[in-house]
């Protein structure tokens, strides 16, 4: 393991407190800001990076498997990521209002503008992909899933969770 290996930190995911109140405000928007806050929470549900995102088109809704197409990028794998159908119908409903192919046709620089606004703590947009790392590997124990979910290439840049979440409970329960 290299000491350059990239590792997590609080600083680097919403904690559940943090994911409470980003689902707060998101279900409170929902109204009067029905993009944003189905963005936020797409990036929640699905793991997708803010590029992949705003590259997401309305072919890419699969209606059959209520599931959506993430094409990945930085020579990341494309993955299907299910949706509750709740959320499938909400984004169904919000394309079909859209003129054009893309679903959330804004630029990267106005994502991270809203996302200032939007954000519950001073975190980066990117949080919102690892808090939906931590959260599957919690409820599943299983990096294999992880590496799918996120499009991994490599298992070895999803043992981060794993690794993190491992030391962090076996440091309280030997601690405290």
């Amino acid at each position: 393991m290299s000491a350059s290996r990239y590792s997590l930190n609080k600083s680097k995911y919403l904690l559940p407190p943090e994911v409470a109140r980003l689902r707060k405000i998101i279900a409170d928007d929902q109204v009067m800001d029905g993009r944003n806050s189905l963005l936020f929470d797409l990036a929640l549900r699905t793991g997708a990076r803010a590029q992949e995102l705003l590259n997401i088109q309305k072919s890419d809704l699969n209606s059959y498997d209520q599931s959506i197409l993430i094409r990945g990028l930085k020579g990341s794998n494309d993955r299907e990521i299910p949706l509750a159908s709740s959320a499938f119908q909400k984004l169904f409903l919000f394309t079909e209002r859209q003129p054009g192919p893309r679903i959330f046709p804004i630029s990267y620089d106005r994502l991270y503008q809203i996302w200032e606004f939007y954000r519950p703590v001073p975190k980066k947009f990117h949080s919102l992909r690892h808090t939906f790392a931590i959260e599957l590997y919690q409820r599943s124990r299983d990096l294999r899933l992880i590496q799918v979910a996120l499009g991994h290439r490599n298992i070895q840049n999803t043992m981060i969770y794993a690794d993190y979440l491992y030391s962090t409970q076996e440091l309280r329960r030997l601690i405290l």
